[in-house]
């Protein structure tokens, strides 16, 4: 009788963990698996505004893409600027995180004002960003000039080096909270016991760092890089509103290509083609990321 209710027990319970979990299965199905297969199915398809129905064309979509140099042009970009943001905000992230972690006076303050750049709206801190890289008046080229830098205004968005760094800096800018809270998360777990005992046999800051610190902070910085690599897959407002892809291509990432295709060119045959190669290539860190993870339950 008791094995019987357990059973009944356990019964009802997965019940309960089933119909709890519906409405995430259904939000999920709804703004997410439904647009991705639509999605997956125009791919196929030539469809323009000028058009009644799309045409079905197999993979003409995604082989005029692969055959385009200007694809592998936003290949390129979103490569430089996936690998450039993620690491700058890596460095900038651990260095405010281990300053954070000291003790001073005010540190509560300076913890809590971190976080605005990713409290603010990223278009208002897009603009914000074109006004310190402005060519004429911006406040960058009015600090280099001071310090004699440089002896005449640098156009920084009109350049194509300029506006990536731009925008790799103004993303970065907008990261380096996220990745400081996490890494302050780790650093509070780190074991005063050891940094002692390491002190004890002679190690300075950088041998704590090394030896200690780094070690306890490895899985975080694994899953912090992991995270942020598909977050700066997904980038399109910050560089939209601050360069729109250009100065021609420079800047074009997947997401803005999808962008232009779609509204711009009106071609959802193409834009859907491009969106898709663009979720495949957010998929390469996904799978890394969910390999960890469940390696960490198990």
């Amino acid at each position: 009788m008791r094995a019987a209710g357990a059973s009944g027990l356990k019964a009802q319970e997965r019940r309960t963990g089933f119909l709890m979990l519906v409405p995430a299965l259904l939000a999920f199905v709804l703004v997410i698996l439904f647009p991705f297969l639509q999605s997956l199915r125009l791919s196929l398809y030539r469809y323009t505004i000028d058009m009644d129905q799309p045409a079905f064309v197999g993979l003409a979509n995604f082989r005029r893409l692969l055959a385009d140099p200007g694809m592998g042009t936003v290949w390129t970009n979103t490569l430089v600027f996936v690998v450039l943001t993620t690491g700058l905000t890596f460095v900038l992230g651990l260095m405010w995180a281990v300053m954070l972690n000291q003790r001073f006076r005010g540190r509560g303050f300076v913890r809590a004002a971190s976080l605005l750049p990713w409290v603010l709206p990223t278009t208002v801190t897009a603009f914000l960003a074109a006004w310190i890289f402005n060519g004429q008046y911006g406040v960058l080229n009015a600090l280099l000039m001071t310090l004699g830098v440089t002896s005449e205004p640098v156009a920084w968005l009109a350049e194509e080096r300029g506006a990536m760094a731009a925008v790799i800096v103004t993303k970065a800018w907008l990261s380096v909270p996220l990745f400081m809270a996490f890494f302050l998360a780790g650093l509070q777990g780190v074991s005063q016991d050891q940094v002692d005992a390491a002190r004890v046999d002679g190690c300075e800051n950088y041998g704590v760092m090394r030896h200690v610190v780094l070690p306890h902070l490895a899985p975080t910085m694994i899953v912090v890089t992991i995270l942020g690599a598909m977050g700066n897959l997904q980038a399109f407002d910050v560089i939209y509103a601050l360069t729109q892809g250009g100065p021609i291509k420079a800047t074009t990432m997947l997401s803005v290509e999808v962008y232009k295709q779609a509204f711009q060119n009106w071609d959802v045959g193409t834009a859907c083609a491009v969106g898709v190669l663009w979720f495949f290539t957010i998929a390469v860190p996904t799978v890394f990321y969910l390999r960890i993870l469940f390696r960490r339950e198990a």
